[in-house]
């Protein structure tokens, strides 16, 4: 990774930046329900190990890295307040029929409106910081064009922001597991160094779903229903700490 990618990543990877991914748990809140007993570390880590092996790598993963492409062609002209004003529209298409195909392959309603609401927050946030690239999907997503989820976002704006494909998608699946982990805390599942204790094996699981390719026709498939159902569980709680 080049320093100025990594520093790129770091900036956007930091919890401070308010990419509004605190209000998510990715139905992990659910879990305790769906157990019938408060899930330990281990449950934690392998509902994490799900999510990244069997929902993010193939699917969200798989819209990130084909709109970080698609994303690569034509330009953005900035305006006076730093918005973009002009971009390419066969990018736009581009990007706009990945993300409906993510948002369609989404089964869980939870999880499909948590995709939205998070991709809502993330653009919100680099349209005040003047994104290139920015401007221009949201006036998709105000036609109806778009749904907006946070994958085909990450992947149009990140590449726009100056990260790479392997960088992008790794800074997506660091955020995935650091989130997650987040959340556990916060629901008092883990310690913040038994968090820490988990990071390493899931940032390796990370590494190893990045490092496989893919294609340029290929489809978003994620199937992990363990996690939809614990997410549909959530959304029935009385009192929930998260949105997801």
């Amino acid at each position: 990774m080049k320093t100025a990618g990594l520093l790129t990543a770091l900036r956007f990877g930091d919890s401070a930046f308010p990419g509004g991914g605190f209000a998510f748990s990715q139905g992990l809140e659910g879990l305790a329900p769906l157990r019938g007993a408060t899930p330990d570390a281990d449950a934690v880590a392998a509902f994490l190990d799900e999510q990244i092996s069997h929902r993010w790598g193939p699917a969200e993963r798989v819209t990130l890295v084909r709109c970080h492409r698609a994303a690569g062609t034509g330009g953005a002209a900035a305006d006076d307040d730093g918005a973009d004003t002009a971009m390419d529209e066969g990018a736009l298409d581009a990007v706009a029929a990945l993300d409906r195909d993510l948002d369609l392959s989404t089964f869980s309603q939870t999880l499909r409106r948590g995709a939205r609401r998070n991709g809502a927050a993330f653009l919100a946030a680099h349209l005040r910081l003047g994104t290139p690239g920015a401007g221009a999907y949201r006036g998709r997503i105000a036609s109806g064009a778009a749904p907006g989820t946070l994958a085909a976002i990450q992947g149009l704006l990140w590449r726009r922001a100056g990260l790479d494909e392997t960088e992008a998608a790794a800074l997506a699946g660091y955020q995935l597991v650091a989130g997650g982990l987040t959340a556990a805390t916060r629901l008092g599942l883990v310690g913040a160094l038994g968090a820490q204790a988990l990071m390493p094996v899931l940032l390796g699981r990370v590494a190893d779903v990045v490092s496989r390719p893919v294609a340029a026709d290929e489809e978003p498939s994620g199937f992990s229903p363990y996690a939809e159902i614990a997410a549909a569980r959530q959304a029935r709680l009385p009192l929930r700490l998260f949105s997801n």
